[in-house]
């Protein structure tokens, strides 16, 4: 099943919850720019596809940056919404993502645990000491190394806002592409090189856990492996534009 294009799949859809792709650039809410965003195509997907009268409910439990592609997970119910919220506090549902970082890390495996803040002005996150912030845990590993780059998997402990991209940055291997926490380098359209894997999760109303699993886009900077899915488009940029037109979500 595709979304608004062939190269844009959906992972898995019941009556209770949406798991698609997010491309590189897409926002996944609408802010005061007006720009696109996911949650308002989807809800535009399912009116359209169901033939919905009256206003679409699709619930937001977790959230990707802007410059970030892969697998997202949506909530279609309220008590599928809940149910999800809560094994997200609880963490109960795992992430997995992959990332291309600058320069070769040292240790094969590891953990990372760091304090961070958001200075209220710039509303930007950044590394912090001070004890009475909580504490952001992921774990690593390294699948490959080549040149001066390495290709990380990781696995989230806590949720925090731009986590990932803060705690590579601050051992000294920024993700690829994310000149804003220190790479060298920007890539194509701003994207950067992390991208979410995967997602598991118990199914929000029966005993059933699922495990969906994104290919890599095309054009990810690392070898694909032979034999992958047909790679979903990595960026926004590479859709055609007239997908992202305004999706009428409006009651009939």
């Amino acid at each position: 099943m595709h979304f608004f294009h062939p190269r844009w799949p959906v992972f898995y859809e019941d009556n209770h919850i949406l798991s698609l792709y997010k491309p590189a650039g897409l926002l996944m809410q609408g802010d005061q720019t007006g720009s696109p965003c996911l949650l308002d195509l989807a809800r535009g997907w399912i009116k359209k596809r169901y033939h919905k009268p009256g206003r679409v409910f699709l619930g937001m439990v977790h959230r990707l940056d802007r410059p970030v592609a892969g697998i997202i997970l949506f909530a279609k119910t309220s008590k599928a919404a809940s149910r999800l919220s809560a094994q997200i506090r609880d963490r109960r549902v795992r992430k997995g993502y992959l990332a291309v970082v600058e320069g070769r890390v040292a240790s094969p495996s590891g953990a990372l645990s760091h304090c961070i803040e958001y200075e209220k002005r710039r509303r930007r996150p950044k590394e912090s000491t001070q004890t009475s912030v909580r504490e952001a845990r992921l774990s690593f590993r390294v699948l490959e190394a080549t040149g001066n780059r390495s290709l990380l998997r990781i696995d989230l402990e806590t949720g925090r806002k731009h986590q990932i991209r803060i705690q590579l940055a601050r051992i000294g291997h920024p993700v690829a592409g994310d000149v804003r926490y220190g790479a060298s380098t920007p890539l194509l359209f701003r994207r950067i090189a992390l991208f979410s894997k995967e997602i598991a999760f118990q199914h929000p109303t029966r005993q059933e856990k699922i495990v969906l699993s994104s290919p890599l886009p095309e054009g990810w900077p690392w070898t694909r492996r032979a034999g992958d899915a047909t790679p979903p488009l990595w960026s926004r940029e590479d859709f055609p534009p007239a997908l992202f037109l305004t999706v009428d979500t409006s009651p009939d």
